[in-house]
Order: C-alpha cells, then sequence, then structure tokens
C-alpha cells in the first residue's frame, strides 16, 4: 500500500512539473517528456504491471487536462509502460544506459503515434517537418533529462516503495 501511495505521489508531482516548471527549461518551445521518463523507469524498475498502470495514470491525466480525445494519451502510455517492463528482468539498475535507449524508441515511438493519429488522419502530410522539428529534438531533450530524473525515481523506488522480489521474479529460478 505505501508504495502505491508513493508512486501516486510521483505522478502528481511529475505530471505538475510537466504542465508547469518544465516549460521555463524549454529549448525552442521543446520541453522534455517527464510523464514518458516516469513511465519507462517504473517499467524497468518494477515490471511490465507497475509500468502499465503507471502509464495509465500519466496518460489520464494528461488526457483530463490537455487531451482531446478521452483515452488516447492513456492508452499510448500504458503501452510504453508495459513495453519497458518487458526489460525488467535483463537490466541492471546502476546502468543508466538502458533506460536512455528505451526512453528515446518510448519517446519516438509516442511522437510518431502522435502524429500519425492526431496530424496525419485530418490530412497534414509534413512528416519530415514534424519529424526535424519536433520529435528528434525533444528525443535527444528527453534522453538528456533522463540522465538526471531517472537516478531520482530510483532512488525514490529503492528508498520508499517496497521491493520485495518473489522467488518466482527470480530470472534464476527455473519454471
Amino acid at each position: 500500500m505505501k508504495s502505491k501511495i508513493v508512486l501516486f505521489f510521483t505522478i502528481i508531482v511529475c505530471f505538475l512539473m510537466q504542465s508547469t516548471v518544465l516549460h521555463l527549461i524549454s529549448i525552442g518551445s521543446i520541453t522534455p517528456n517527464l510523464l514518458l521518463i516516469l513511465c519507462v523507469s517504473m517499467g524497468l524498475m518494477r515490471g511490465r504491471k507497475s509500468g502499465l498502470w503507471t502509464g495509465f495514470f500519466c496518460g489520464l491525466l494528461v488526457d483530463l487536462f490537455y487531451g482531446s480525445v478521452f483515452g488516447f494519451y492513456a492508452l499510448i502510455y500504458m503501452y510504453i509502460g508495459y513495453l519497458s517492463g518487458y526489460a525488467h528482468r535483463i537490466y541492471y539498475d546502476d546502468d543508466v544506459k538502458v533506460p536512455m535507449f528505451l526512453t528515446a524508441i518510448a519517446d519516438l515511438l509516442y511522437n510518431l503515434s502522435v502524429y500519425g493519429l492526431q496530424f496525419l488522419l485530418r490530412g497534414r502530410l509534413g512528416l519530415g517537418t514534424y519529424l526535424y522539428r519536433i520529435i528528434i529534438p525533444e528525443m535527444f531533450y528527453t534522453v538528456f533529462i533522463t540522465l538526471i530524473v531517472y537516478r531520482i525515481f530510483r532512488y525514490i523506488n529503492y528508498h520508499y516503495m517496497n521491493i520485495t522480489r518473489k522467488e518466482s521474479e527470480s530470472i534464476w529460478v527455473l519454471k
């Protein structure tokens, strides 16, 4: 129960920072996607189920306040959290390269799905412009912020959340 409450407050703080403070450090109106970093981090550190629920609630907050179609961002963030949870058993938590790589892939998929479902279906065919002006700069900026923020999420996960592993979740136990 304690870990769910801590995760809930982490989602709320990240959403508030995403919508207020991070606009102060935007470069060319490009801001890093802190909620995406949270979904990838929780999926990596806690598994597919936790990544799925983290992504769902992050996307639900974005849908409630900024979305035009309800459930669109919840579905995207949910898939990102779930898919990043597949690497839960094979990564080392001290290594920051895996979260950076997964954040880059997740940000690319996130922006391509937003482009495909919100711009392409409306007849706006400028994928090259959208790719070079929005997707690639946001991807690099989000990966750079992952260097800093991932360590904070790792600290929160290991000091405030219950991380007791069951024996069945271990990769060393044969099933």
